[in-house]
């Protein structure tokens, strides 16, 4: 038992094994789903009395500045979300927290009102820092942040702007210096790696950050190449007493060890809240999933024939990453296989698009772009688009392969659905060989949905 305990991080979250035994601290605690005892009693999220309904600018007002409270409205953000209802009033006191909630249940809104709840733009200073796990989902979180920042219509600001500084992979070194020591900006938001190139080469110290958010927290755990650059950001660069925390994401498995972890490895206070919604419900009720079997031979057809039953508005295909036996071999990609079979067989009137991680930043900034532009149309991509991405009028899923987890199931389904007060339906769908059924349905069991098989 005592091994278990002295785990390092990057291990346990591929624990199968249950932990719910184990003499963890008392954290605070909030679940959407019952009364838990560790629940604070300054905010009630279970409350079944309609009057107790408040807006999100209710919430906010004495906390966010009236002319961000402004943007909000005019954005079109007017109720708040379960996840928005139930972490402000703990982030506002100053608490610790890690949210953890269904992808496009509203994370980034709330964390970024924290932030220009703390911030004093007067200062020349950085004073808030928000590390995501790629460049698309720090351009996605940039895009949000600089929008709630921007000026409201007919609003008198005679006082400086809130600068927002993306420092992102594909960015040189010798720009960033200069604008950091030019105008230091308020927030920065910025992948692991980019930013410890800068910290080690002393650009700018982390004194000054009053709030640190890490974006998909277990994405960066879970990542070889940016774990050990995270704890030493985490520890040695900032302390957590001098600064308010936040881990935000969709899944964190094995969540009890990760609450002990960020006590025990002081990458937050002893008094961390934990918010916790819809654990019973990992993804959105109005999503539905389906399956079809067929030979590895007949992939592609099948994929093909999907699309024009669907007719979907928009969709993604989600193609596994080519291995490095595979790379050496000189194969194609199969997402360049995808691709090519779709634009030479595909008749609809849908744009076919590519991104994938072995793409250079331009190409992959490219693509976004294009989907983002509004129109239908059909992404072929790889887990890089399954992280945090905002992609428009989302209808359909569709798994060419299965993905290796069930939390990488669970990200690729979480692309749709992504606007809480929308009742579009969705549907994701997964392309399996007969012996993958297994697999499926234990992703089945551990997320809890029902997959219908599709009879070809």
């Amino acid at each position: 038992m005592m091994m278990m305990m002295m785990m390092d991080t990057h291990a346990f979250f591929s624990l199968s094994l249950s932990l719910s035994h184990l003499p963890f601290p008392k954290f605070g605690v909030i679940r959407h789903h019952n009364n838990n005892k560790h629940a604070s009693s300054s905010y009630n999220p279970h409350s079944d009395n309609k009057d107790s309904v408040v807006s999100l600018k209710e919430i906010c007002e004495g906390h966010v500045p009236k002319h961000v409270l402004k943007r909000i409205e005019e954005i079109g953000y007017v109720m708040p979300t379960d996840v928005q209802r139930q972490a402000l009033p703990f982030l506002f006191s100053g608490r610790d927290c890690i949210i953890h909630a269904q992808t496009g249940s509203g994370k980034t809104l709330t964390y970024l009102l924290l932030i220009f709840s703390i911030i004093n733009i007067t200062k020349s200073s950085v004073q808030a820092l928000v590390l995501v796990p790629t460049r698309e989902l720090g351009i996605q979180v940039t895009k949000v942040a600089r929008m709630l920042a921007s000026k409201p219509i007919g609003f008198q600001q005679d006082q400086k702007s809130c600068t927002i500084m993306p420092l992102l992979d594909g960015g040189t070194l010798k720009r960033y210096k200069s604008w950091l020591k030019a105008e230091p900006p308020t927030i920065v938001i910025a992948t692991v790696a980019s930013l410890s190139q800068i910290l080690e080469r002393q650009f700018f110290m982390l004194e000054s950050v009053r709030v640190l958010v890490v974006d998909e927290v277990d994405f960066i755990f879970n990542s070889s190449k940016q774990t050990s650059s995270l704890r030493k950001l985490l520890n040695s660069y900032s302390s957590c007493n001098n600064r308010q925390t936040v881990f935000a994401s969709a899944s964190i498995p094995q969540h009890r060890r990760f609450l002990h972890d960020c006590v025990q490895q002081k990458w937050t206070k002893s008094d961390v809240v934990h918010i916790h919604v819809s654990p019973v419900e990992p993804m959105p009720s109005r999503l539905s999933h389906r399956f079809i079997i067929c030979d590895t031979k007949r992939k592609l057809e099948t994929l093909l024939s999907l699309i024009q039953s669907d007719a979907p508005e928009s969709g993604i295909i989600f193609v596994g990453e080519q291995s490095e036996k595979s790379k050496k071999a000189g194969n194609s990609p199969s997402t360049s296989l995808v691709c090519d079979f779709l634009k030479a067989s595909y008749q609809g009137s849908l744009d076919i698009f590519l991104l994938e991680d072995d793409m250079n930043f331009n190409s992959r900034a490219a693509s976004l772009l294009e989907v983002r532009k509004g129109g239908g149309y059909l992404l072929v991509a790889t887990n890089i688009a399954a992280r945090g991405v905002d992609l428009p009028e989302m209808s359909h899923i569709y798994n060419f392969d299965l993905p290796r987890t069930a939390t990488d199931y669970l990200h690729r389904a979480g692309r749709t659905c992504r606007k809480p007060f929308s009742d579009m339906k969705c549907t994701v769908t997964t392309i399996i060989v007969p012996e993958e059924r297994f697999v499926l349905q234990k992703y089945e069991n551990e997320l809890m949905f029902n997959c219908e098989e599709v009879i070809p």
